[in-house]
Parts: C-alpha cells; structure tokens; sequence
C-alpha cells in the first residue's frame, strides 16, 4: 500500500465512531466527574497558597498555573486522539498513549517506549492509592473533630477509619463511570456547600489589606505554585473519563466539557484563596476551616460536609488504580471468574489502604512528595513530551513557535518538579526530626 493511501485511510478513520462503550457517561456526566476529579480537599488549603504567593501576585498566578494546566490536559487528550487516528485504534488510556506515540516517534525515543509506559501507571498507581489512603485520614479526622467538639468523645482516628470502611466498602465496588455519576454529584454538592459556608464566614467579618501581603518572597514561589498544580489537577481521571463519554466529540470543543469545568473551577479557587488570606492573613492555617470558630454549628458543619463529600468521591477515586490493575490481571482469569476476582481484588486493595492509613496516619508529607512528584510529571512534562514528539520533526508551524511555546512549558515542569520535591522533603524531615 503506497503512503498516499495510508494517508487517505488516516484520514477517513474516525475513532469515535469505532468506539464501542457498553454503558457511556453523558456529557452532563462527564463534567460532574471533571469537576469531581479537581475538587477535594486542596481547595481548603488555598489561602494557605496566597499567604506564600501574596494577594496579587497569587491572584495571577493561580490563574496562569490553571489555564496552563488546562492547556496540558487539551496537549494529552488531543495528542490521544490524533493518536488513535493515526494507529486505528478507537480508544486509548493515559499509558496506551504514551506507548503508542513513543513507539512511533524517533528511533531515540522508541527504544524507551516500554519503559516510559510502565513508568506512567507506575506513577498513577501511587498517586492514587496514597490520595485515597488521604482520603481516608482526612475523613476519620473530620468525623474525629465533629464529634469530640460536639459530644466530647475522644476516640482514636483509627477507630473512626475502621468505622467509615463499612459504607466506603460498597462505594468502592462500583465499577461503572456511569453509575459514579450520582456519587460524584453528592460529593460535589457537598463540597461545594462547605466551601460556601466557609466563604459566608470569611466574608461576614470585616477585613483589611494593609497587612496583607501582595508579593510573594523567592523563597515562597515553589511552595505556592506547587500547591496550586497540586489543588487543581485531576490528570489521571482526564482520558478514563473521555474515553467513556458518549459524546466525546464534546470534551474538548471551545465551551466543551474541559474548559467550562476548568472556568468553574479556577473561579473557585480563586475566590476561596483570595479572601481566605485577606481575612486570616499571618494567622492562615493549613486547611482554612480550622480557622472557622469551633463553637458555631455551621462552622463545625463544614468539617462534617466535607468529610462525607470526600468519601462519596472515593469511587471515582478508586476507579483509576483499579482500572490499571484489572487490566493487567483480568487475562490470568477465566471469564466466569471476572465478577468475583474483580470484588475480591477491590476489597482487597481497600484492607491494604485501611492497613497504611491506620498504621501511618501521618501520611500526609509523603503524600505531598509523591504529589508534587507526579503533578509535575503527569500533567505537564509527558503531556508536553507527547506533543513534541508526535509533531516530530515538522509539525511545529510558523517559525516552530508550538516547539518553543512546549519548551517554555517543559522548564516550567521542570521547576514544578524540583522545587516542589525539595519543600516536600524539607516538611517531612521537620516533622521526624
């Protein structure tokens, strides 16, 4: 076949079309997990971010490390896409991609196809089960708070993580997006009201900017930009979720589900940083709502919503580490065995997390580490490398303007990842030393 046909066979070939998706998410859907896969427990910590970026320049940059986030995303699913098309393939995941675009790049970079593909579900693997292991801390302590402050019943956190597995048991069991849907929408309303409950406190009271700061020290950049990237980003729910849409032609369209979910989410952040620092200033703890006076009920209720708002975001949560193991362990089975092996594997992998989170509960740092680690990493420099190398070696337009704009990115990962690493581990060597 000459390569004039390949061509014209590239370009007839619409993956959607081939797509074969047993039980498709719906647009509405999808943007509920897009807001779902952002929002957690990160957005509390943003005026903590504005204390060390300062009220301008945080302004700014959270506005600029989100739309350049937000590009990244729009680099990895339309480098996925194209790359489907090329291959004939009708869907792939985070890891396909990178093996699919690596393996067809140049000679130099094939020969680590393999290895740059293990490293991605690696990376995502432990990601998402120590964010889960959080989740699972956070909760037990929310409960903890409310209930000691309310009732005086001082129990161990690790009963109250012992407690909340029995609900957490049957989120974690379900295998379907489509069905997460709801789950992810309590969680999503629940969050949402703890933050607007925490901003009519931050906002009721009077505040001054006279002693607030406006400008960050160079000291403080990295700690703030990377707590930014690390709030905003969900990357790893970014092409499971495309990749189950029933429209995905709708993901990445101008007012498509990614840049209106990421609109939404940015005003969020913004707006809870802003005035969170300008309320609180010096005195900003590491969550905002433990600045909230602990004898008003609404205040209290915010610790509350946002423990059940997490764990019904566990599902979705789940479903990436699941879907990455399920996949590498389904061919060992016989098909009559997939309905049990998959429950079994899941309340599994729960016990483990259980077992980490009740023996170190003061996993947060590390958590941290691997945060910054893999923000970085995910969500900007393989995005970027995909980008370069897909388009390879002509691909770049006009004075290769796309090839200078994804380096400025790459240095900007680049700076993420170093900085971001160095605080992380300077915070865990001050809480053992």
């Amino acid at each position: 076949m000459s390569s004039v046909e390949c061509i014209h066979r590239e370009d007839e070939y619409d993956p959607f079309e081939h797509r074969k998706v047993e039980k498709p998410t719906s647009t509405i859907g999808t943007f509920i997990h897009m807001i779902k896969g952002s929002l957690g427990t990160g957005i509390m910590a943003m005026p903590l971010a504005f204390k060390n970026g300062g009220l301008i320049f945080g302004a700014i940059g959270t506005v600029v490390i989100c739309v350049i986030y937000t590009h990244c995303v729009h680099l990895l699913v339309g480098t996925s896409q194209k790359a489907c098309k090329k291959g004939q393939i009708p869907v792939l995941g985070y890891a396909e991609t990178v093996h699919a675009v690596f393996s067809d790049g140049p000679s130099k970079v094939r020969r680590i196809a393999k290895f740059t593909t293990g490293f991605v579900d690696v990376m995502i693997l432990i990601q998402s089960i120590l964010t889960c292991c959080l989740f699972l801390i956070f909760i037990a302590k929310s409960l903890h708070d409310v209930i000691y402050n309310q009732l005086g019943v001082d129990w161990d956190v690790r009963i109250y993580i012992l407690i909340e597995l029995v609900p957490i048991i049957f989120i974690t069991q379900i295998r379907e997006l489509k069905y997460l849907v709801p789950f992810s929408l309590i969680s999503n309303a629940l969050l949402i009201t703890s933050i607007g409950i925490t901003l009519y406190f931050i906002l009721s009271e009077p505040f001054s900017l006279e002693h607030r700061n406006m400008w960050p020290q160079w000291s403080t950049v990295a700690s703030f930009a990377s707590a930014v990237l690390f709030a905003i980003q969900g990357i790893r729910y970014v092409l499971p979720v495309e990749n189950k849409m029933k429209h995905p032609q709708h993901f990445l369209f101008r007012f498509g589900v990614l840049n209106l979910a990421m609109t939404f989410l940015i005003s969020l952040y913004s707006v809870t940083g802003f005035f969170g620092y300008a309320q609180y200033g010096e005195k900003t703890e590491g969550s905002v709502t433990l600045n909230l006076p602990e004898d008003n009920p609404w205040a209290e209720s915010t610790r509350l919503l946002s423990g059940i708002g997490i764990m019904f975001s566990l599902g979705l949560s789940y479903y990436v580490p699941m879907d990455i193991l399920w996949n590498h362990m389904h061919q060992r089975l016989s098909k009559q065995w997939h309905n049990w092996g998959q429950i079994i594997v899941r309340f599994t992998m729960l016990v483990i997390l259980a077992a980490v989170a009740i023996g170190a509960p003061e996993i947060s740092p590390f958590v941290g580490l691997v945060g910054s680690f893999g923000s970085s990493t995910l969500a900007i420099l393989i995005p970027v490398a995909l980008d370069v190398i897909f388009r390879w070696p002509s691909g770049f337009g006009r004075m290769k303007w796309v090839l200078w704009k994804d380096v400025v990115l790459f240095i900007f990962g680049m700076f993420i990842l170093v900085a971001g690493t160095y605080f992380s581990l300077k915070d865990i060597v001050a809480i053992y030393e």
